[in-house]
């Protein structure tokens, strides 16, 4: 392990301090399992900050740098040893198999979209030995039979032209992007859309006439619904009106820590009613309480005793990034202040940014390439191995399995 890596560990470590005989057995538990995360990142790459700040210079948009930047980010692994290095070793400390990797944008527009998608396709292409995206739920098995790492990928929206000819017209790209390789889409983000709210609209309106046609139409087709950022009516009805299983793919518990991206047990019974699951995050502001490891363990334990371990799995919506990050950052001139993004907009009662209370020792507990120590504390809390397995991807691999066309 890197020094990163391995003070993230003593971190965790920290927070759950384990017996030896529950430390060795979780670790052998974690090795053994499939591990695929409900909703996540692959680590993240530094930029060249060199090249950004020439790009800069020459007279390059704000909207030019940041493009540039994220696809830095997330390809420099495919084209750059040490990054490569760097990525291969933070995977394997995870020992996460599969990730339901975020490969769109936030937002509807299908070229913004396709983005993401056209980066991460790239970087499995360019690692053939030791990743692949897989198409179908099957493929994520083979590729742990295999000895390598896969994708399953995911949107951030559902691709609209939003041209409005008619319904049909208008939902033609979901299953454009389904041949494309994506298998899971938020019907929303934060904000509100054509479909219904986002978590963090105030209003808290429902699903629409046209997202029930939305939610219709990715059952045929063979998308998992997503609701992790819908607001709690919309994930509501979205649960209502799907025919297949469906998800909140990296929430918390309203019970635990009332939050805008948290979902009340109404809605996570729902969600579970269509054979679903909830994936937990490792974001402290949403998860309240000791903004730890072991708030994440307490959520995990909410969802599997309320409902059940058939219902659960982790979305830790957080990445490892290189060492090497910061300073290449550096190299860039900053562009003075930036107004805030659309979607990124939040009610003032949940800034991210409030519990400043936090550790950053409480926040490297639950960092992306501690996945071993979420099976630890899982071990220690009594779970079955049983039980432990479907948390780390049998649930994820149940529901893929279930939405698949075939099925």
């Amino acid at each position: 392990m890197n020094e990163k890596i391995r003070t993230a560990r003593e971190a965790a470590l920290a927070v759950l301090q384990p017996s030896p005989k529950d430390l060795e057995h979780g670790l052998e538990l974690h090795a053994d399992a499939l591990v695929c995360e409900s909703y996540g990142f692959a680590p993240r790459c530094a930029v060249d900050g060199d090249a950004l700040r020439a790009a800069a210079e020459a007279g390059a948009s704000d909207a030019e740098l940041q493009d540039r930047q994220e696809d830095m980010t997330m390809t420099r692994c495919a084209t750059v040893e040490s990054e490569r290095k760097e990525f291969v070793e933070a995977w394997e400390a995870a020992g996460v198999d599969c990730i339901m990797q975020n490969a769109g944008e936030e937002g509807q527009a299908p070229l913004r979209l396709l983005k993401r998608l056209a980066r991460f396709t790239y970087v499995a292409d360019r690692l053939p030995d030791f990743l692949r995206r897989a198409a179908r739920p099957d493929d994520i098995v083979a590729a742990r039979e295999d000895g390598r790492r896969c994708f399953y990928l995911t949107g951030n929206g559902v691709p609209l032209t939003q041209d409005w000819v008619s319904i049909e017209d208008e939902l033609r790209y979901i299953r454009i992007f389904f041949q494309l390789g994506i298998r899971m889409m938020h019907l929303t983000y934060n904000r509100r859309n054509m479909i219904g709210d986002g978590c963090a609209e105030p209003a808290n309106g429902g699903l629409s006439d046209f997202g029930r046609a939305v939610v219709a139409e990715m059952n045929r087709v063979g998308v998992i619904v997503d609701v992790a950022h819908s607001g709690w009516r919309t994930s509501l009805e979205a649960a209502q009106a799907s025919a297949r299983p469906m998800v909140a793919s990296h929430a918390v518990c309203h019970a635990l820590n009332p939050h805008c991206r948290s979902k009340p047990d109404e809605v996570l019974r729902a969600i579970v009613d269509t054979d679903g699951l909830v994936g937990i995050c490792c974001i402290p502001a949403f998860l309240g309480g000791t903004g730890d490891l072991s708030a994440l363990l307490d959520h995990i334990d909410h969802v599997a005793k309320t409902f059940g371990a058939d219902h659960v799995a982790i979305g830790t919506d957080v990445a490892y990034t290189s060492t090497t990050a910061s300073a290449e950052q550096k190299k860039v001139p900053s562009r003075g202040p930036a107004r805030h993004r659309w979607e990124n907009f939040w009610p003032p009662d949940d800034d991210l940014h409030k519990p400043q209370w936090r550790t950053e020792r409480q926040v490297q507990s639950m960092a992306w390439t501690n996945w071993p120590m979420f099976t630890v504390g899982l071990v220690q809390r009594g779970y079955s191995d049983d039980d432990i397995r479907k948390i780390l991807g049998g649930n994820v691999l149940r529901v893929a399995r279930a939405v698949w066309p075939s099925a």
